[in-house]
């Protein structure tokens, strides 16, 4: 088994890789259905793709989007300048790490130009296209529901990025205008990949830094006393995916909120106090106290600040008896009372007092 990090990025040459032909040169050129077939195989793989040519950039466009290929790329790179550059620039657009980027040309010199400035890039000959969707780096595991709209995420926050650049109005009415969608509800078979996911990959906005297996997380979904909650995001551009996670045991006096995970991605949108309040909310309308684990870390600072913000105290309590010591691990108390429901987003939720499956509006 390799250490290799998985693709996440593959980066195409144009001429004679992508397509056969020179476009300054033919004119004209054809795209083969079986480099089609990789393009679209590596999409539903949540594979993101790119391009780093030597073109005209709105020719060399306008002749993807005739392929009917050009929504499978994101933040192309398509001039005159070297590849190198051009590969570093889609890096820093898509956030990821250059070691998760691979590239691909038919031009000698332009691999060895990349391979020199970029090393940790992984390089690939074109006469090796038709072999990528077998190799070991160009296939996860485990593909999630997230993972096969991956490109559509990017794209839409993209176009959310844009907008927001451009509003000169206050914060609060640029979050109005997204019409946002958030929903909190018990996790689903599919989507326990992506539970285990979280638990592992976020780092700032986690509450514990505790890892979840898959296993242990299907034993809670099993077990009426623990609520799994899956947290995602929509609005008006599109899918944010799957957020966050809440793990929570529901104990006769106290809930106890065992893990609080939310993607740095959202923080700007308040997503993680809407979660503390409509927890608390919860709890309110249960009778019943919160106890929440945290653990500081190096990076989670800002998961700190949201609990102390949402209410959360030190200060002891006889609830907290029935629950096992945590170690290392903080217990953080709550009396809660009722919360109003935020007026920039729509919360659509499990209701956790009762068995229901079905998703509710709070109000």
């Amino acid at each position: 088994m390799t250490d290799t990090p998985l693709v996440k990025c593959l980066v195409w040459d144009l001429d004679n890789t992508l397509w056969q032909g020179t476009l300054l040169e033919d004119g004209e050129v054809r795209l083969a259905d079986e480099i089609r077939d990789v393009i679209v195989e590596l999409d539903a793989r949540g594979i993101l793709q790119s391009v780093a040519s030597r073109n005209d950039h709105d020719h060399a466009w306008e002749q993807l989007e005739k392929l009917q290929i050009a929504e499978y790329f994101v933040v192309p790179r398509i001039g005159w300048g070297r590849k190198s550059e051009s590969v570093r620039q889609i890096v820093a657009d898509l956030n990821i790490g250059m070691n998760t980027i691979a590239f691909i040309d038919d031009m000698p010199v332009e691999r060895a130009e990349v391979a020199h400035h970029l090393p940790e890039v992984r390089v690939y000959e074109a006469t090796q296209v038709l072999d990528l969707t077998a190799l070991p780096e160009f296939s996860p595991a485990l593909v999630t529901v997230d993972a096969k709209r991956r490109r559509e995420m990017y794209q839409a926050g993209f176009r959310r990025t844009a907008e927001r650049d451009a509003h000169e109005g206050s914060d609060e009415e640029f979050l109005r205008s997204l019409a946002m969608e958030l929903r909190i509800a018990r996790a689903r078979e599919e989507e326990i990949s992506r539970v285990e996911e979280l638990t592992l990959r976020t780092n700032q906005m986690n509450a514990t830094g505790v890892h979840y297996s898959e296993g242990t997380l299907r034993s809670y979904v099993d077990d009426p006393a623990h609520e799994v909650l899956v947290i995602s995001l929509t609005d008006r551009f599109g899918p944010h995916g799957a957020v966050g996670v809440m793990l929570l045991e529901k104990l006769p006096s106290a809930w106890h909120l065992k893990l609080l995970a939310t993607s740095c991605r959202v923080v700007a949108f308040g997503v993680g106090a809407t979660l503390l309040r409509w927890l608390t909310d919860q709890a309110a309308r249960a009778g019943v106290h919160l106890v929440a684990d945290f653990k500081r870390t190096d990076r989670n600072r800002m998961m700190e600040i949201a609990y102390r913000f949402a209410g959360f105290g030190t200060a002891g309590c006889v609830c907290t008896a029935g629950i096992p010591s945590g170690g290392e691990v903080e217990r953080l108390h709550l009396v809660p009372a009722r919360q109003e429901v935020p007026g920039t987003l729509r919360v659509l939720t499990s209701d956790l007092t009762s068995n229901r499956t079905d998703l509710t509006e709070w109000a």
